[in-house]
């Protein structure tokens, strides 16, 4: 995405342009979600129309589109440090993606490690996920959950960007909690039940 406020930098044959100055623009999973407007301050030295450099403090707007990845590049032209006899550089906020307490990001895909109990890896769960977006998707598994096992839900992953409306899958990886010890009584049951 490339925003350009209307002002000019020095321009000139045969002038060198001043280096890209690149930023971390740092975004929750959310952000990259559901999308947001970011307002970024900034301060750079300008020189006025009477030569005098000072410092310019500028608000620039930054409209983050649902599904945007880690490494994609707002550019800002000009909107640099202006220096004597060189072009303005411009600005570029790199998005960044914070770590989530839950979700894991893979492409368009979201992964989620739930662990269960042995108990419930044999006799299936009910259970309830917050998605980014705040919606409570309920899921209920009722088949024997297998070392491996991965319950994938089309639709419910990252927006793909570049495909408006479409979205990857939500993904959920089992990891079997076993018992630290089972008495003989308890050992003694199993066997009669799965034996």
């Amino acid at each position: 995405t490339t925003t350009r406020n209307g002002e000019s930098g020095g321009g000139g044959g045969g002038m060198r342009k001043g280096e890209t100055v690149e930023k971390e623009l740092s975004c929750s999973l959310e952000e990259l979600y559901k999308g947001s407007k970011r307002n970024m301050k900034i301060s750079r030295t300008i020189t006025d129309y009477s030569g005098n450099v000072r410092t310019k403090v500028e608000i620039l707007s930054i409209e983050i589109k649902p599904g945007w990845k880690k490494g994609t590049k707002v550019t800002f032209p000009e909107k640099g440090n202006e220096e004597p006899g060189v072009i303005t550089a411009d600005i570029v906020f790199v998005i960044d993606e914070k770590p989530h307490p839950v979700f894991r990001r893979d492409g368009n895909d979201l992964l989620v490690d739930l662990e269960i109990t042995l108990l419930e890896s044999l006799t299936g769960k009910t259970f309830e996920i917050t998605t980014l977006d705040g919606r409570c998707l309920p899921l209920e598994i009722t088949s024997i959950i297998k070392p491996g096992f991965e319950l994938v839900v089309p639709d419910e992953g990252m927006p793909i960007s570049k495909q408006p409306g479409k979205k990857g899958s939500l993904k959920f990886r089992f990891k079997v909690k076993y018992p630290s010890r089972l008495s003989e009584e308890q050992k003694a049951a199993l066997r009669r039940v799965l034996g």
